[in-house]
């Protein structure tokens, strides 16, 4: 049973060649690699069409209708667009600023292809080549694991897969959504179907962060949170981690006890999910993790809560 892999890309002249190479050399030879461009600027649709030749299975598609100048969820559209396309039964999703392992599609679909699921999610780590130390320090916080043998039962459309007719019966990823088209879709099949946890599936992400792109894009998945209207507990337990800080910096004034007993808790919040991971790190990785993990309580707040009232996104790199 063929396999398709369908990706949605806008101004990745920097990723596109990683992404397509790795896709290519796949053990489980995909059928068709779709690559829908939403009108690149930067030489990305110039090096898909060159690259046609280089890789036959490469389907490169020029869409403009894919970017936020035109539909308010384009990465969402990009994605559809590119599963419409593809001529499988199922369809593997991919993303640019990721790479893929020679066994991603193999390991990621094998339960489909058994007949013993009809989804299947593979996860995301950080790619261990030269990462950033805000990489690092961020990764847990937008549910991006360390190590790749770490289990995950998170969605990310970076690794997933799916029977077509599946797709077609939750009507697609959504394209009113901007950000988190992906947990919405996932909402939506987890309702008909129980997705596989597919073992050594994970894409390769690279971010390159900043200090300062991670802390904006963590601002831009709360304000997405909040036009949605989703994870409200999520909320509420960051908004009650910032006025526990408030409350314990008040409280200096007479004992030290509330303080002490704050910085256990975000130590714990901040090393809880790859502690040990995080051992063979350098030093400066665990206390970039701290402040990181000390400022996502009120980004998370401030942001959901504004998103929730204003009902409008941010948009991103490629889309500003």
């Amino acid at each position: 049973m063929a396999v398709s892999v369908a990706a949605t890309v806008l101004n990745e002249v920097r990723d596109i060649p990683a992404l397509v190479s790795s896709l290519a050399a796949q053990t489980l030879a995909p059928a068709e690699i779709v690559i829908v461009d939403g009108g690149s600027t930067d030489g990305t649709w110039e090096w898909l069409l060159a690259a046609k030749s280089q890789y036959p299975a490469l389907v490169p598609i020029r869409d403009e209708s894919c970017s936020l100048k035109y539909s308010p969820g384009p990465i969402a559209r990009g994605r559809n667009v590119g599963i419409a396309a593809a001529t499988s039964e199922i369809v593997a999703c991919a993303d640019a600023g990721c790479t893929y392992r020679p066994d991603w599609l193999a390991n990621l679909t094998a339960s489909i292809l058994a007949g013993t699921a009809e989804y299947s999610v593979g996860g995301s780590c950080i790619d261990p080549i030269r990462p950033t130390i805000w990489d690092l320090a961020s990764a847990p916080f937008f549910g991006i694991k360390l190590d790749p043998r770490e289990p995950t039962k998170s969605c990310t459309a970076r690794s997933m897969a799916f029977r077509k007719e599946l797709w077609q019966r939750v009507g697609g990823f959504p394209e009113t959504v901007f950000l988190g088209e992906d947990t919405v879709f996932d909402g939506k099949v987890r309702k008909l179907v129980a997705p596989a946890f597919a073992e050594r599936a994970k894409a390769f992400y690279h971010p390159r962060h900043s200090f300062r792109s991670a802390v904006r894009q963590l601002a831009s998945y709360s304000i997405t949170d909040g036009v949605l209207g989703v994870r409200p507990a999520r909320l509420a337990r960051n908004l009650a981690r910032c006025v526990a800080e408030v409350l314990a910096i008040v409280a200096l004034w007479w004992t030290p006890i509330p303080f002490a007993v704050v910085l256990v808790l975000e130590n714990y919040f901040a090393f809880r999910l790859d502690w040990r991971s995080l051992q063979r790190k350098p030093f400066g990785v665990a206390a970039a993790r701290l402040i990181f993990s000390l400022l996502v309580p009120w980004v998370v707040t401030w942001y959901q809560i504004k998103g929730s009232i204003t009902k409008s996104n941010q948009p991103n790199r490629q889309n500003a």
